[in-house]
């Protein structure tokens, strides 16, 4: 009732709600009130289905505007009979629920449109971290590259120890290949389980690591108890970032349990002269 009273106060203005009902409306009312039910089709044709009134109330919101007062009417008698309105006082009940609903939505939109303006700018600081983030990130991945082709260079012009034997200088890094066995990397603390075998056994599995084509990769070979395992290819700057991570192990070969940080310590010490 009280969205139909709005309407026709909309469209046909009074002194108080009984004489707008008895007074017939003009046709430049009936027009204004065309408009007003258009618009509302409009608005209600963008509303997501799950927000939307219900169909009896959007059917009576597009009554002609004699109709709503009819209605408006045998609303109002029925309400008079239940106790909650006077035609004593002209309705003056339900004009006040109806002026508390207004302010009470007034009040609801200067708190969504605060709340909106609040995640607007919370979005907007997120996006400048994430920008902040996104540039500190290709910054370091720059510096760890650079740091790589550094120590690249800078080891194809030294001498190189390698199995007691030492390489002539000026020796490409990707011609160096380290071959250790799983006891000696045990030793070094670098393997710390393989699975399936015995630290007695570890002597019997021999690892190959030689530099792979770009800087910072390097292929391992595998050999368990003599069977050859496929190569794997392994990023120096993802161990990085797995110590950034805190991870402490990994596996290769689906069998062998690696120290990553004694790992990144030995490609170091052997490969980058640090």
């Amino acid at each position: 009732t009280k969205r139909l009273i709005v309407d026709v106060i909309r469209a046909q203005p009074g002194e108080t709600l009984a004489k707008i009902l008895e007074m017939p409306a003009s046709e430049h009312q009936e027009a204004e009130h065309l408009k007003i039910v258009e618009k509302r089709v409009i608005l209600d044709s963008k509303t997501p289905e799950k927000m939307k009134h219900s169909r009896s109330i959007l059917e009576e919101g597009q009554l002609p505007l004699e109709q709503k007062k009819r209605k408006i009417q045998r609303n109002l008698r029925t309400l008079e009979q239940a106790g909650l309105v006077s035609s004593e006082n002209k309705y003056q009940e339900i004009i006040n629920e109806i002026a508390k609903d207004i302010r009470n939505q007034r009040r609801y939109r200067q708190h969504r449109k605060a709340e909106l303006v609040k995640l607007q700018q919370t979005l907007n600081a997120l996006n400048s971290k994430k920008a902040f983030y996104e540039d500190q990130i290709n910054y370091y991945n720059t510096y760890i590259r650079t740091c790589l082709d550094n120590l690249t260079r800078k080891n194809s012009r030294r001498s190189i120890k390698i199995s007691g034997k030492e390489e002539e200088k000026g020796n490409k890094l990707k011609n160096i290949s380290l071959k250790y066995t799983a006891a000696r990397l045990h030793e070094k603390g670098v393997i710390l389980g393989i699975d399936e075998l015995q630290p007695n056994q570890f002597k019997n599995v021999m690892f190959e690591i030689t530099p792979g084509e770009e800087v910072g990769d390097f292929d391992i070979k595998a050999k368990f108890l003599g069977v050859e395992m496929e190569k794997v290819q392994l990023h120096f700057q993802d161990l990085l970032q797995m110590q950034y991570e805190g991870v402490s192990v990994m596996k290769m070969f689906d069998k062998a349990k690696v120290n990553v940080n004694l790992l990144i310590f030995l490609l170091n010490k052997k490969f980058y002269g640090k």
